[in-house]
């Protein structure tokens, strides 16, 4: 029997899309030894994967949600170019969500509206998903227990929306930045991101650029509402709609209060009727960002309104690993 070290080297990032538990595709395990000793052996392995996972909403010309669709009905262009699609799902299935909420001084007379609006989307939300709280001002902390990375329980996810008074400014690019680090750490393939905000950001230590690089190196949908005071000289709702719009979610920018309960029950029926859609991109291009096009037809039903990721940044790591013989 040889007996030896084993070192697992990562020699590149495996790209998942809004991904739904589909597993990886075209992995790729090499076992090389670096040693020639049979009693003393070394071993590097390494695993890629290529894979994009597609996170996709269908609404009808009313703006209803459209069901039933086949992969047939769908079309993906990366770079202008058709892609072959090699995975489909359409089912309701748990998901990590993290839920960003803005408790800055200015969101003191919003309060108890936000929080009964985080509440009721996590009524409508899959019993199963898994939930965390990033609460933010000047700071960024995290709403439960340092026991508890992520918790499914009303009480302990409505404890951690009360758990501090707002107060101070708005550091929203750290929470944001903090919110997609801890969702890698989710159990469920699919990551979504609520963001509930009055204002823009005026004491981060992360940048705007910063963020959106994060962004587009995650898989998460992010999902943004909007409720600043047009005096507001802080506000920034173009930061919102360019969060939703790259990762393929929605911002909402209610008129009222009243409005944010019905955006967040919105925002939970928009995750449970999402389609997964995947396909192996190519290599021509290297690394760097790739833009993203879908479309989806069905005759009888008019045209279709597709939502979806419309970029993503392939690592130059994974095709340097994967063009390795």
């Amino acid at each position: 029997m040889i007996r030896g070290k084993i070192m697992v080297r990562r020699t590149a990032l495996s790209i998942l899309i809004g991904s739904l538990g589909l597993g990886r595709l075209r992995a790729q395990s090499l076992a090389t030894p670096v040693s020639s000793s049979p009693q003393n052996q070394d071993f590097t392995i390494r695993t890629v994967s290529r894979l994009v996972l597609l996170d996709v909403s269908v609404r009808d010309p009313k703006g209803g949600f459209v069901s039933g669709l086949t992969k047939d009905n769908f079309k993906v262009f990366e770079n202008g170019k058709p892609q072959e699609i090699t995975q489909f799902a359409d089912s309701d299935i748990p998901v990590t969500i993290g839920i960003v909420v803005d408790e800055s001084g200015s969101m003191r007379p919003k309060r108890p509206e936000v929080i009964t609006a985080a509440l009721s989307f996590i009524g409508a939300s899959n019993p199963k998903d898994e939930i965390f709280i990033i609460n933010f001002n000047e700071r960024v902390y995290r709403g439960l227990p340092d026991t508890d990375l992520f918790s499914d329980n009303i009480s302990e996810l409505r404890n951690a929306l009360w758990k501090d008074p707002p107060r101070g400014r708005t550091a929203l690019y750290d929470a944001v930045f903090a919110a997609l680090h801890q969702l890698d750490m989710g159990r469920r393939d699919k990551k979504t991101l609520v963001v509930i905000s009055d204002g823009g950001d005026n004491i981060s230590t992360h940048t705007y650029k910063q963020v959106m690089d994060a962004v587009e190196s995650s898989i998460a949908t992010i999902y943004t509402i909007g409720i600043f005071d047009e005096e507001d000289p802080d506000r920034n709702p173009g930061v919102l709609r360019n969060l939703a719009h790259v990762s393929g979610g929605s911002v909402f920018f209610p008129k009222q209060l009243d409005g944010i309960v019905p955006a967040c029950k919105q925002i939970a029926k928009d995750i449970r009727n999402r389609y997964t859609i995947g396909y192996i991109p190519s290599l021509e291009k290297g690394g760097g960002i790739r833009h993203l096009r879908m479309e989806a037809s069905d005759p009888g039903r008019g045209k279709l309104i597709v939502r979806t990721r419309t970029s993503y940044k392939f690592p130059e790591e994974t095709t340097a690993a994967l063009n390795q013989p």
